[in-house]
């Protein structure tokens, strides 16, 4: 072979290797663009860390701005021009203070005016709450070498200072509202002029997921005596004392059913031995998104049957129409199964009524979703978004079409990924967890908390009545205090009487 055959040869590799790079960087550059909308908020997607997409910028050339999130203002259309919205709160929501102010005229020669109209001006305002003091005084007595002394109420903390109403603002404030305590220990000096260190506190803390374990565990036998469950994990981050120098990677994985309580378990990994011995007395339907751990376990065992969630299988093709305008029929036709799914939580339909109305109305379209990505398949590039989208949606079609054929199944996790969401807000004011126990103390918190939440119960009222009452509970009594039992009581107690 001369040397002018070998040069040729060389040249067709380079152009290859060329022609190849080119796509690689373009595909790569897409799903840079997806990061970054992701991160900017643009979708109603999962979002990327901040530190992830900084790792993924280094040693790219400055030629990517990142956008700007938009600030967003509701407005209203009067004659033709934009105004302002300002919402108010329901006045019937908030307690009222009328303050009537006369004119001077009227005030000081009242005799002869007469009232005719009014003008009401409303004013939002804020009166600051109070810490108080309780004194039990308990009188000692003596009778013929007889004493006699009533005892103490049972307190949420033995031998601690701190009462029912407190201790639930901490935690709510914590870990509904995402305060740290040294916050708080700031906001108690500054306005209250009251000394509680954050030790304390975090003491408290720890005392009163204590007492709050009982509830946590009668919830999870509850969710495991069920036959349908609802999961996914969210990482957190933890300093582990053995590690110095940096924190560690845990996550909270939490599970759940429809208008059930949510349920949050600490691991400090993300494997699937999680999944494993939190399901391994559980049979029945489980229903995630694609993450390999519950795919694998299914899989092992032939009493777990894996149901698809089709918001995840969705995202896909969304993320695709910056690939393709094809991308946006697919992206049509799952928003009619979705539709349907409208047109039922309208009707409140129950799962008698879904079931028939599925079959009827979503089934067809998941027939021509198939024929459709069956072929589109064929001419698309398995490493472009289309294709990747496609991939994932026929690997999983079985366990996406599931909940045609039961009505208590949902079409989507997103129940479960809104009871997630505020865990992961409440991450960019703490940042980690201090200790790998405190990531257990928050499965706890976070689970009465986030039940609360999908009850639409106030999780303050909750947490001083549970803290008032648990102390001197029997072990019988505690199923009582769940945040569905607590709410179905409740609203009994609301309830008129019946007549006679």
């Amino acid at each position: 072979m001369n040397t002018d055959t070998m040069l040729l040869q060389k040249v067709d590799e380079l152009r290859a290797r060329v022609v190849a790079l080119e796509m690689e960087n373009r595909l790569l550059r897409q799903k840079l663009d997806q990061y970054i909308r992701h991160y900017f908020g643009g979708q109603r997607n999962e979002g990327l860390d901040k530190h992830q997409l900084e790792l993924l910028l280094q040693g790219l050339p400055n030629v990517i701005t990142l956008p700007t999130p938009e600030a967003k203002t509701t407005t209203v259309t009067r004659n033709g021009t934009a105004h302002p919205v300002r919402r108010m709160l329901a006045e019937d929501k908030l307690e009222t203070h009328e303050i009537v102010i006369e004119p001077a005229e009227v005030q000081a020669q009242p005799e002869g005016w007469k009232k005719i109209s009014e003008e009401r001006t409303s004013q939002l305002d804020w009166v600051a709450p109070k810490i108080i003091k309780r004194v039990f005084i308990r009188p000692r007595y003596v009778k013929q070498e007889r004493f006699a002394l009533a005892p103490l109420p049972p307190q949420p903390i033995e031998q601690g200072m701190v009462g029912p109403g407190l201790l639930a603002q901490i935690l709510v404030s914590k870990y509904e509202y995402h305060q740290p305590l040294y916050r708080q220990e700031k906001m108690f000096h500054q306005q209250f002029g009251v000394e509680l260190s954050r030790k304390t506190m975090g003491c408290w803390v720890e005392q009163a997921a204590e007492l709050l374990k009982p509830v946590y565990r009668v919830i999870r036998e509850d969710l495991l005596r069920g036959n349908y469950l609802q999961a996914d994990e969210t990482p957190i981050r933890y300093l582990d004392p053995d590690v110095k120098g940096k924190s560690q990677q845990g996550y909270l994985w939490t599970y759940s059913r429809p208008k059930s309580d949510v349920l949050f378990e600490w691991r400090v990994s993300r494997s699937r031995e999680g999944p494993q011995e939190f399901l391994k007395n559980f049979r029945g339907k489980l229903q995630t998104d694609g993450y390999s751990a519950y795919e694998s376990l299914a899989k092992a065992r032939g009493d777990l049957t894996l149901i698809g969630c089709w918001a995840h299988a969705r995202r896909g093709f969304h993320e695709a129409l910056a690939e393709t305008k094809l991308a946006a029929w697919f992206v049509r036709q799952i928003g009619l199964l979705y539709a349907v799914e409208k047109k039922l939580r309208e009707q409140k339909a129950g799962p008698a009524l879904r079931q028939p109305m599925r079959v009827w109305q979503s089934q067809p379209v998941l027939d021509r979703l198939r024929r459709a990505m069956s072929l589109v398949r064929r001419r698309t590039l398995p490493q472009g978004l289309l294709g990747q989208a496609i991939d994932y949606t026929l690997k999983r079609w079985e366990a996406l079409t599931r909940f045609v054929e039961d009505g208590m199944l949902e079409i989507d996790n997103n129940l479960i990924e809104n009871a997630i969401r505020p865990s992961a807000l409440g991450k960019r004011n703490w940042l980690f967890i201090g200790h790998p126990e405190a990531g257990e103390r928050s499965a706890v918190i976070y689970t009465l908390l986030g039940s609360c939440r999908r009850h639409g119960i106030n999780p303050f009222d909750y947490l001083k009545d549970l803290f008032a009452r648990l102390p001197s509970a029997m072990i019988t009594e505690i199923k009582r205090f769940t945040p569905a039992a607590w709410d179905r009581a409740k609203a009994k107690e609301k309830l008129p009487a019946l007549a006679a």
